[in-house]
């Protein structure tokens, strides 16, 4: 859905050059190193933004060798600045001994600037993808483009219908792997955030490099090649077509819902800044151990360092690991054609998955209103919507607000992934007030704590992220990144101190009476 990576604009051919030729020359100049058109050029000698550019590159460059049929996606020009990973973690897969990096300010700066210009401005007309010797070719070899066309109210309502689905299975795989991870003796992190970030930080890691399974021919039908294919595709690029891959992928709903939906609900943010909390507070215990004994104040500052470096480093250590392991198995993929199927994803799973995310979200209220154990003997021991089903009912709110504030704020700040900042934030505080709430000695009951821990680990969980908040910091300048960094974590910090701290160091916290 982002157009971070295809940077492939401002630099033109030779004048005889044809369409075809000229947007296939822009990329190679432009990794070549030619700055003024690529920091000029929101707008290129087409007039199409680059994210249409690269869709358009992808289908013409290979209308002599495949029938294009691709279902075209109506993608708003809000979308340019979602979450998912803008720019691919490993830009330099083939370790090239000289190679050219992008940066998130560059192409967030050009998005915002073409933004700007469309509202001065419509778009010119679009050049017709094939020729009339190219269709008649094809329809000789009886291969036809049968374009299809999504609408964009289709198309946002494909996204949101995967978003749902994604941020319930991201919510339990968060729970489950914190229960996995966190209730063992001895365990040597005892801070049960840490395994579901870096999870999360892998598979978005994955996501970001992959080109397998949404392949740049995703949605073509394969056509006889002719001789002219062969030296026509030795003059791609490699690097313009992966930035223009990646922008491809992005206009995907499937794409989005994973990166955004699932991604982002594996990882949180705010459980990171309350593990930080607990730890300067001095109230992190391992699982099955009587309470942390006192210490002084020296031991607890370095016990909020290590929560913060263990997080950190791993969670970008996940992130390059599996886009390490997109690199290592994408020969495995096309050996034994392990990509997604084109045909299943558009026709099929783009219309089942509006049912299965509505769908998930009211089962998961209705087991919220009549859980299974509801009427156990011992209502202390009700688990299941303590455990689970609040979080799940509240997971797609907070994936949704995420979502929508990413597309208005992020492409504000260059520099600063505004939108990604104020949900961590946000999401930060609510979760602040829920523990207090949870933990205020003699206050509420057992379903009113279910509620407050469901609104923790659902809403709060889905709405802040750290597999999001690692690629931004990844893909930033090293100055603005350590800014964005820094201000994330201390004002973080700084919301649990004042939420949590005025009752940690006054009345104290309180036991929790529900089972979580």
């Amino acid at each position: 859905m982002m157009t971070a990576p295809s940077d492939t604009e401002g630099c033109t051919g030779g004048q005889g050059d044809s369409p075809d030729q000229r947007n296939l020359v822009d990329d190679h100049n432009h990794n070549q190193g030619q700055d003024d058109g690529y920091s000029q050029g929101h707008v290129t000698g087409t007039g199409l933004h680059p994210l249409h550019q690269s869709q358009r590159r992808y289908s013409r460059a290979s209308s002599r060798r495949a029938s294009a049929a691709p279902l075209n996606y109506d993608v708003p020009d809000d979308y340019a600045h979602l979450e998912a990973s803008n720019i691919s973690p490993v830009q330099n897969p083939d370790e090239d001994p000289i190679t050219r990096l992008d940066t998130l300010e560059r192409v967030r700066t050009r998005d915002r600037d073409y933004l700007r210009e469309q509202r001065r401005k419509p778009l010119p007309p679009q050049e017709p993808e094939s020729s009339a010797e190219d269709y008649e070719r094809e329809k000789q070899a009886g291969v036809v483009a049968t374009r299809q066309k999504v609408s964009r109210l289709a198309t946002e309502i494909y996204t949101i219908s995967y978003l749902i689905f994604f941020s319930l299975l991201g919510t339990l795989a968060r729970l489950g792997l914190q229960a996995l991870t966190s209730a063992y003796p001895q365990s040597p992190l005892i801070f049960p955030s840490i395994w579901p970030n870096f999870a999360g930080c892998v598979v978005m890691g994955f996501l970001a490099e992959d080109r397998m399974l949404f392949r740049p021919d995703w949605g073509q039908q394969p056509n006889p090649k002719k001789d002219d294919d062969d030296d026509e595709e030795a003059n791609i690029d490699p690097a313009a077509a992966k930035k223009a891959h990646m922008a491809l992928k992005k206009t995907i709903p499937l794409y989005v819902g994973l990166a955004t939906g699932f991604c982002g609900s594996f990882t949180s943010f705010s459980s990171f800044i309350r593990d930080i909390f607990l730890a300067l507070s001095n109230d992190l215990a391992a699982h099955g151990s009587a309470a942390p004994v006192s210490r002084n104040g020296g031991y607890s500052f370095m016990a909020l360092l290590a929560v913060i470096l263990t997080t950190i480093s791993l969670s970008l250590s996940g992130l390059f690991v599996g886009a390490h392991l997109a690199i290592a198995i994408a020969t495995l993929f096309t050996r034994f054609d392990l990509g997604l199927p084109y045909t299943f994803v558009s026709r099929i799973l783009d219309r089942l998955i509006v049912l299965l995310g509505f769908g998930c979200w009211l089962g998961a209220v209705l087991l919220s209103i009549w859980p299974p154990d509801r009427h156990s003997a011992q209502p202390e021991k009700e688990r299941w919507r303590g455990t689970a089903t609040f979080a799940l009912v509240f997971a797609p709110l907070g994936c949704l607000t995420r979502f929508f504030a990413s597309a208005h704020l992020n492409g504000r700040l260059p520099s600063f992934p505004l939108g990604t900042f104020v949900v961590n934030m946000l999401g930060t505080a609510v979760l602040g007030m829920a523990w207090d709430l949870n933990h205020v000695p003699s206050l509420g009951g057992v379903v009113g704590c279910q509620v407050l821990q469901g609104v923790a680990d659902g809403f709060c969980g889905c709405l802040t992220t750290v597999s999001t908040w690692v690629s931004e910091l990844a893909a930033l300048r090293r100055r603005h990144a350590y800014v964005y960094g820094g201000a994330s974590v201390g004002g973080g910090l700084a919301l649990m101190v004042v939420v949590m701290g005025s009752l940690r160091w006054t009345e104290g916290f309180g036991e929790v009476k529900c089972i979580s």
